[in-house]
C-alpha cells in the first residue's frame, strides 16, 4: 500500500458451477464500495482460484472455497499449500459457500477451513449458504443429491455477503469491527 493509493485486495474462489465466484465478485464489488472501503481508497480485484492468481502484489487476500461434504475443492486447498507462506505475509480472509441446509455443515464432517485458517493465519472464516441447482450438475452429481435428498435452490444470502465484505473492509481501514457505526471522532 503507497501513501497515495489505499489497498489492494484479492477476492480469489474456487468454484464448481459458479455460485461461489459470484459470491466472490459481490464481495470484491461490496468492499471496495463500502464506506470503509471508499474511505481507505480500497480496490479490490476479483480472480478465479482456478487462474492461480499470485498473491504476492496485494495487500490482504480474502479467499473462498465452495465446500462438497465438509471438503474445500481440491484446487483451493492446493493453492494454499503451494502459497502459505505468501498468505501467511497479508491479511488473509476466508469464506465457504456450498451448504444449503441446516446445519451448514454436519458436525461430524471433516472442514477444511480450520486447517486452512491456521495455515495461513487467517483473521476470519465465514460460511455463507450456497446454490444448488440441479440443471448444472453432472449425472453422477445429480444422483448423489437425490440419493442424499439434498435440498436444491439458491439460498445465498447477498445482505449477509455485504455485511461482511463492509466488516472485512472496516478492519483494513483500521476500524472497529462493528462497521457502519457513527464515528465518535465526527
Amino acid at each position: 500500500m503507497t501513501a497515495a493509493h489505499g489497498p489492494r485486495v484479492l477476492v480469489t474462489a474456487a468454484s464448481r458451477h459458479g455460485a461461489t465466484h459470484e459470491i466472490a465478485r459481490a464481495l470484491a464489488r461490496d468492499l471496495a464500495a463500502s464506506p470503509a472501503g471508499r474511505a481507505a481508497g480500497l480496490t479490490a480485484v476479483p480472480a478465479t482460484l482456478e487462474s492461480r492468481p499470485d498473491p504476492a502484489p496485494y495487500d490482504a487476500v480474502v479467499l473462498g472455497s465452495a465446500v462438497y461434504a465438509g471438503r474445500w475443492l481440491e484446487v483451493a486447498r492446493e493453492y494454499v499449500s503451494e502459497r502459505a507462506e505468501v498468505l501467511r505475509g497479508r491479511p488473509v480472509w476466508l469464506f465457504s459457500s456450498g451448504p444449503i441446509g441446516p446445519p451448514p455443515h454436519p458436525p461430524d464432517e471433516p472442514h477444511d477451513a480450520v486447517p486452512v485458517a491456521a495455515l495461513v493465519r487467517a483473521r476470519g472464516h465465514r460460511v455463507f449458504p450456497g446454490r444448488l441447482d440441479p440443471a448444472l450438475l453432472s449425472v453422477g452429481e445429480r444422483a448423489m443429491v437425490t440419493a442424499m435428498r439434498a435440498p436444491v435452490g439458491d439460498v445465498r444470502d447477498w445482505a449477509a455477503v455485504r455485511a461482511w465484505a463492509e466488516q472485512v473492509a472496516g478492519e483494513l481501514a483500521g476500524e472497529p469491527a462493528s462497521v457502519g457505526a457513527p464515528d465518535p471522532r465526527g
